[in-house]
């Protein structure tokens, strides 16, 4: 078929007829057209101008007017919200990527042909660091893509001064960017917006620092939070708010009062202007709850409080925001059992208890719990007089006693000391066992102190009450030495009595170790010199027995010398009168 058969066969299809009725200029335009079509280039690398012909999921397919349709990726053309800004028989530039794929079709670009276009202002922005203004599309794999005139990346790590995961909120916005790196062969371009707005915060921060002063009521951005406190923006310059500042009240975490991105009011605690530190104050600028404390709570209100914290010691209750009051471990039971708190309360329970003290000063009040309980130790008093016999069972001995059931709330107590009138050093584990019933008599109730006591010897009389009558100063005795030491020796007087011979008594004679004179279980004759009931003391003495004979023989020898006188006399005047 020649060219000119060709021809009328492509007019005829397309109704146009070559004849009288058509001009000589229609017929020279359609001959340059032709003429056009066979001698037009499409070399890859250029821009063409093109017709959308089709729509699809994945592909947009565009006419730019060669042999086959090219096709350009359906996700150039979404906008920020998802949607698609075309529709078929618009008219758009693209780059011609490659003439033929795997598929014999064209691959195009719509991003690269604008990118190309906008090259020389993007490369000029780029090295004189001049801001370009951008609206954020999508959000895609590790930022954002903006549309500066072409699609550019925005790094997450560029789109804030501080890490934010809420990526969502930028969508749609109108902002300016910086552009920090591009290449101009791939036609990729890299902004950040954190270049400009630190930029921004170093111009605020100048002023901050100029205008700040400690006492200072401003507003803040939270900007970290972290275990001890909350770093808070303040335009320019960062201030620590400590956890201890957050509220007059317990603060388990800052977490609890503040988030992330809050607007707050602080006040401004200290400002060091060398280091560039700021303290600050977010319970400063609210109502101190204890300015009203003295008015509102006073010894004797009943009050309810949420347990917040539970300690060796004690609980602490929340009575109202900013306001604890303590409860002693000694204000918790009358009998004072309690010894770990916890196994009573727990945090987060609600108790009712009496105000016992409040010192606003330094922020204290003393709670009560056993005063709302009745107090066995009025029955106690009231039940058991002093002097009194009682039986019980033995619950527990200890070093310094026995603790006695008595099935009472208080057990009473038999100190070591009121075992025996005369045992010193008692075994009380090897003399008496648990479960045991025991006989005692009531020597203390003390309601004030909480003690109840009994007495085990006061059973019998004090063998040191009558000593004097037995024991009197004088008194020779013969008694065995139950202990040797370097002062003197102990003798056993009676069961449990013992008496001193100190070393200056044992002999005239000067004495260097008692031991050359007695020994233990040795049998000595001895003079009670002195007696001290009180504090249950006997001196001896064996160098007054001596004494004591020879004043005897003395004695007798001067009885005798009398009577012997006494009778010469008599005999004397006999004779005269005969």
């Amino acid at each position: 078929m020649s060219s000119n058969d060709f021809k009328e066969k492509w007019m005829e299809a397309y109704d146009v007829v070559y004849g009288e009725d058509v001009a000589e200029e229609q017929k020279s335009e359609f001959s340059d057209l032709l003429k056009s079509e066979s001698t037009k280039q499409f070399n890859e690398g250029e821009i063409f101008k093109g017709e959308i012909i089709a729509i699809s999921e994945d592909y947009v397919t565009v006419d730019i007017g060669y042999k086959q349709e090219g096709l350009v990726s359906t996700k150039e053309f979404l906008g920020f919200d998802g949607s698609l800004k075309i529709k078929v028989g618009d008219k758009i530039e693209v780059f011609l990527d490659k003439l033929e794929s795997n598929f014999g079709n064209l691959v195009l670009s719509k991003d690269k042909a604008e990118i190309l276009k906008a090259w020389d202002k993007i490369s000029e922005a780029c090295e004189s660091g001049t801001p370009l203004e951008g609206t954020v599309i999508a959000k895609v794999k590790g930022g954002l893509s903006v549309d500066i005139g072409v699609k550019a990346f925005l790094p997450g790590s560029q789109i804030d001064l501080r890490p934010t995961r809420n990526l969502d909120k930028y969508l749609g916005q109108r902002m300016e960017f910086k552009v920090i790196k591009f290449n101009k062969k791939r036609g990729n371009i890299v902004l950040s917006r954190r270049a400009i707005l630190q930029e921004e915060r170093g111009k605020l921060r100048s002023e901050v620092l100029l205008q700040i002063q400690e006492g200072m009521i401003v507003k803040g951005i939270v900007k970290n939070i972290t275990d001890y406190g909350a770093f808070i923006d303040l335009g320019g310059i960062d201030g620590l708010l400590h956890i201890t500042d957050m509220s007059w009240g317990r603060v388990k975490h800052p977490s609890n009062v503040l988030t992330m991105g809050e607007e707050i009011e602080v006040k401004i605690l200290k400002f060091d202007s060398g280091k560039e530190r700021v303290s600050l104050g977010l319970k400063q600028v609210q109502p101190n709850p204890w300015e009203e404390a003295k008015n509102r709570y006073n010894p004797g209100d009943k009050v309810k409080g949420e347990i917040v914290s539970v300690k060796d010691y004690g609980i602490f209750l929340e009575l109202a925001d900013g306001i604890e009051g303590l409860v002693h471990v000694s204000e918790m039971s009358w009998t004072g059992k309690i010894k770990n708190p916890a196994k009573m309360f727990t945090v987060g329970e609600n108790v009712e208890a009496l105000v016992l003290e409040v010192d606003v000063e330094n922020k204290r009040i003393s709670l009560g719990v056993k005063q709302l309980q009745p107090n066995p130790w009025d029955d106690i008093v009231k039940r058991f007089d002093l002097g009194k016999k009682v039986k019980g069972k033995i619950k527990s001995i200890v070093d310094f006693g026995i603790f006695v059931d008595l099935g009472e709330e208080v057990d009473a107590l038999i100190h070591v000391s009121d075992i025996s009138w005369t045992k010193k050093n008692i075994n009380l584990a090897e003399e008496f066992s648990e479960g045991k019933e025991i006989e005692g008599v009531v020597l203390t109730v003390d309601k004030e102190n909480q003690k109840f006591c009994l007495g085990l010897k006061q059973l019998e009389e004090d063998p040191w009450k009558r000593i004097e009558e037995r024991l009197p100063v004088g008194t020779i005795i013969d008694a065995a030495v139950v202990r040797v030491t370097d002062f003197g020796g102990f003798v056993e007087l009676e069961t449990g009595i013992e008496g001193l011979i100190h070393i200056s008594e044992l002999s005239d004679e000067r004495v260097e170790k008692p031991t050359d004179i007695i020994k233990k279980d040795d049998k000595v004759r001895a003079m009670v010199i002195s007696v001290d009931k009180e504090s249950k003391k006997i001196a001896l003495s064996m160098k007054a027995v001596d004494h004591a004979a020879d004043q005897a023989n003395i004695k007798s020898y001067q009885k005798e010398e009398a009577r012997t006188t006494t009778m010469a006399d008599k005999l004397k005047d006999f004779s005269l009168k005969n």
